[in-house]
Order: C-alpha cells, then structure tokens, then sequence
C-alpha cells in the first residue's frame, strides 16, 4: 500500500510544478492581450484617441480647402482623429468681409443662410454634393458665424470626414 502512496504523492508534486508557469503565462498573455486592446494612448506616452489636440490653423482650414483671410486672425485651432477626422478653427474678421470670404473660397455651395439660435447671423454648410472643391480632405465643412459687434465677426469653422 505504501507504494500507490507515494505514486499520488509525486503525481501531485509534479502537477504543482506544471500548474504554476501555465498560470503565469496565462496572465501574462491575457495582460498583453487586454494591455494591445486598450485605446489609451496617454499610458504609452501619446494622446488619447478621439481627444482635441492643437493644431496649426493654417493645417485645420486647408483640411476644408480654406486659407485664412488677410484680414482675419485664427486661434483655437484643434484636430481630434479616432475613426474619423475633425478640424475646427475660431477666425475674428471685419464682418464686412465674412460674405466675401465664403463665397471665394467655396463659390460653387449654396448661399449662406440666416438664422439666429444655433446657427447665429450666418450659416454655411458645405459638402462634396454642394459645393465643396475637390481639393479639401473633408467631407463635410460647417461655418457658423456670429456678430460681436458692428465690425467684428466671430467665426467659427469646423471640417470633418464622415
């Protein structure tokens, strides 16, 4: 009897032994696993996805095939990337010169529309259907414009794929 004793015995020292490294490689491949899947770029030293970044303003307009106004100033300008792509820029212009601007640069969208409430005193909404030139990156560029006060307009420029 004392020989199927020790048999189980050295049966159990061995599984013990076999167990432990099985285990930890399962942890280890499961970390990996969850460590490659994870969106937070902030841990390995980036930006998180989908989180604005700045940007120059000169790269946001031309995402939209615009260029900045002579006469405008541009700030605020940021770029978000995840599975699409998002620019947005805040120019202060003469407002005398807003209308002039849009139609340069985008001569073949609608006229721009006016509204108040969430559109403020102009609103422009240009896509590849409407107008928008073949050279912008954009699918879509949206402007929305608000008077600060008789000379000045702030406006507000965003271009983005879908």
């Amino acid at each position: 009897m004392q020989a199927a004793d020790r048999g189980h015995t050295r049966w159990g020292i061995v599984l013990a032994f076999l167990a432990l490294p099985v285990v930890v490689l399962g942890v280890l491949i499961i970390g990996l696993f969850l460590w490659a899947w994870t969106d937070d770029d902030e841990a390995r030293g980036g930006t998180r996805a989908g989180a604005a970044a700045t940007a120059p303003c000169t790269e946001a307009l031309a995402f939209g095939a615009a260029e900045r106004p002579a006469n405008a100033r541009a700030h605020d300008c940021t770029v978000q990337r995840g599975i699409d792509t998002s620019y947005a820029a805040v120019l202060r212009m003469p407002r005398e010169d807003v209308r002039g601007w849009l139609h340069e640069t985008y001569p073949n969208a609608p006229k721009p529309r006016t509204g108040g409430g969430a559109c403020g005193a102009l609103c422009l909404d240009v896509t590849h259907e409407n107008g928008l030139p073949g050279t912008a990156e954009a699918h879509v560029v949206q402007v929305r414009v608000e008077y600060e006060n008789a000379e000045t307009a702030l406006v507000r420029f965003s271009a983005f794929t879908m």
